[in-house]
C-alpha cells in the first residue's frame, strides 16, 4: 500500500495550507483566512473517514494527521494572540499542555520501550474546542455582531485543555507494564 493516498495526501494538503493562513491573517484577508480554515477542518474529518472506510490506514498517516492538527491549532492560536483575539494565557496553556505531553510520552518510551499514546475522548474533545473556538473568532471578525462574544467558549476550551492535559499524565503515571 503507498503511503500517498488520499487520506495522507489531504493531511500534506492540510499541513501546506497553514503558511498561507497565516499568510492571510497578516494581510487582513479574513474571509479568505475563514475559508482556509474551513478547508483543513474538512480535510481533517475526510482524511480519517476515507482512510478507515478504504482500509488506506498508514503509519504515516497515523503520525501526520495529529501532527498536522497540531502546527494548526498552534500556528493558529499563537497569531490569535499576537492580533489579541485570544488571551495570551491561553494559547500558552494549550503549548505547555502539548509539550508536556510530547515530553511525558518521549520519557514513557525511554523508561518502558513501548509506544503508548491512544487518543482518549476527552483529549479528542479539547482540540475540537479549540478548532470550534478558532473558527468562531474568525466567523465573529468576517460577519461582526452576528455572534456573541467568545468568553464561554474561551473557557470551555481551557477546561478541556488542562483537564485532557491531566489525563494523559495520569494515565502515564498509572501505566504498568505488566
Amino acid at each position: 500500500m503507498g503511503v500517498l493516498n488520499i487520506p495522507n495526501t489531504l493531511t500534506l494538503l492540510r499541513i501546506v495550507a497553514i503558511p498561507f493562513f497565516v499568510s492571510t491573517l497578516i494581510y487582513r484577508r479574513y474571509e479568505i483566512a475563514l475559508a482556509i480554515f474551513i478547508l483543513a477542518s474538512v480535510t481533517d474529518a475526510l482524511d480519517g473517514l476515507i482512510a478507515r472506510v478504504t482500509k488506506k490506514q498508514t503509519k504515516l498517516g497515523q503520525f501526520l494527521d495529529p501532527l498536522a492538527d497540531k502546527i494548526l491549532v498552534i500556528t493558529s492560536f499563537i497569531m490569535f494572540s499576537i492580533y489579541e483575539w485570544v488571551p495570551a494565557w491561553l494559547t500558552i496553556s494549550i503549548i505547555s499542555r502539548d509539550l508536556i505531553v510530547v515530553v511525558g510520552w518521549m520519557l514513557f518510551y525511554m523508561i518502558h520501550h513501548v509506544i503508548f499514546i491512544k487518543p482518549s475522548i476527552l483529549g479528542k474533545s479539547a482540540i475540537a474546542a479549540q478548532m470550534i473556538l478558532l473558527a468562531y473568532i474568525l466567523l465573529r471578525i468576517n460577519f461582526p455582531g452576528l455572534l456573541p462574544d467568545q468568553t464561554v467558549l474561551i473557557w470551555i476550551t481551557t477546561l478541556l485543555t488542562v483537564a485532557s492535559g491531566l489525563n494523559y499524565i495520569i494515565k502515564g503515571l498509572m501505566y504498568t507494564d505488566g
